[in-house]
């Protein structure tokens, strides 16, 4: 999955407009445009598309932490420069508050039973023999639950 990809399916999900995800930015100390927001979140075949690259992402996910969970004291954490399916799936599960439970249910209400130890190697570090890579159809089956969970279809749609 493309960072552009991951950003639009949040937007969506969460029903965020553009003015909330600068602001957004702006608690993880991060200042963008609404023109780069828009830019980003154009389709790949568009001329004014932009790319979104991983800090930027990474930046955003940081801002959803402390949009969803409240800004810590201190400084504000340095956004990765390399991103991972694994550390967005982390940043997320951080930001909702989500336990083992509840992302297991998630996936199991998508069609896509996973274990808790399949879940938990997802969560490892690189280093650790556990540690399993999550590969985009895991990351793709999680972010279409949130917006299953977040933004329902009503029913007749």
């Amino acid at each position: 999955m493309t960072n552009n990809d991951i950003f639009r399916r949040l937007r969506y999900a969460f029903d965020l407009k553009d003015p909330a995800i600068v602001t957004i930015f702006k608690l993880a100390d991060i200042d963008v445009s609404q023109e780069q927001v828009t830019a980003w979140l154009k389709k790949d075949d568009d001329e004014a598309f932009k790319s979104m690259r991983d800090k930027d992402l990474a930046g955003f996910l940081n801002g959803f932490i402390s949009h969803k969970r409240g800004k810590r004291e201190g400084p504000a954490p340095t956004p990765e420069v390399q991103l991972s399916n694994n550390l967005v799936f982390q940043k997320l599960r951080i930001a909702l508050n989500l336990q083992a439970d509840d992302i297991l249910a998630l996936f199991e209400r998508e069609g896509l039973p996973i274990s808790a130890h399949e879940l938990s190697a997802f969560f490892r570090k690189p280093s650790h023999k556990n540690y399993r890579e999550c590969k985009d159809q895991i990351l793709r089956t999680f972010l279409m639950a949130l917006q299953h969970r977040h933004r329902p279809t009503p029913p007749g749609a």
